[in-house]
């Protein structure tokens, strides 16, 4: 992949690494003069994730995509922390040229690009948030404890898939702590102000089924939350409820994905 070319037109088709801070981002610009659609990739994913989601679109936007960092492409850095994914968004689209942006993001990614819309209103075509976003004081220190020792478990047996890239080269214990992060971020009093602050069109794409690492009803317990976000919010609707689970919706429903970037969008290409 080459690095950013400041020379290359911005709408070009475009597939290189962005270098940012510590670390370099592989990303990938459809190019045209359609609306730019950033997608915000899973805890775990990768950009190709989205390959679905953008086929049913089709041509007729800009869909850019990119690793997070030690995600896929992207290489490692000394800092995975929120607010640096956050402050990624604004790297990616400063590097492509894109003034305004539709964020779409899926679990993790919906945090990510819940928070941006809110900061950036002038910025924001509209938001999409898949499976993730959902204001739930589902965190406590016996969670924590219990995600500590999941990732323990998983980053032995995630070895071989780790060197050879198909999971993130982040550690067990640098994956916890994000997912730990992400567990205090989604308390209804730190979250619920960031959706309250969102003044474009945005929509929730929900699943039915678990989540991993979930148990129970917790899942679905999360997933009603967004009655009180709606409630408060008129921007803020629920676009669909699918039958797929949290892992499988892109995989699965990505025309319910795709109807809810078009309705955002609208009056944008069909």
């Amino acid at each position: 992949m080459a690095e950013a070319n400041e020379t290359a037109p911005k709408t070009a088709k475009w597939t290189g690494m962005v270098p940012v801070d510590d670390t370099a981002l592989a990303v990938t610009d459809t190019g045209g003069p359609g609306i730019p659609v950033l997608y915000l990739n899973g805890h775990m994913a990768s950009q190709v994730h989205w390959r679905r989601t953008i086929a049913e679109l089709g041509p007729g936007w800009r869909h850019i995509t990119y690793d997070m960092r030690a995600r896929g492409k992207s290489k490692r850095s000394a800092d995975y922390s929120f607010e640096t994914n956050v402050r990624d968004v604004d790297a990616v689209l400063a590097a492509r040229g894109v003034d305004r942006a539709l964020v779409v993001g899926w679990s993790y990614g919906a945090f990510v690009a819940a928070h941006w819309a809110s900061r950036n209103p002038g910025r924001t075509v509209g938001a999409v948030f898949v499976e993730g976003a959902q204001p739930y004081d589902w965190y406590d220190e016996a969670m924590a404890q219990r995600i500590r020792k999941l990732w323990r478990w998983l980053s032995v047996a995630m070895l071989p898939l780790r060197l050879a890239r198909l999971t993130p080269t982040m550690t067990g214990a640098q994956m916890a702590e994000s997912n730990i992060e992400v567990g205090r971020l989604a308390r209804e009093s730190v979250l619920g102000p960031v959706l309250d602050e969102i003044i474009v069109p945005a929509r929730y794409v929900n699943a039915s089924g678990s989540s991993f690492g979930s148990k129970g009803d917790e899942q679905e317990l999360i997933r009603a939350s967004l009655s009180k976000v709606t409630a408060r919010n008129p921007h803020i609707k629920i676009h669909a409820k699918v039958a797929s689970t949290h892992g499988s919706i892109l995989r699965k429903d990505f025309r319910a994905i795709a109807g809810a970037i078009r309705e955002v969008a609208a009056p944008g290409p069909a």
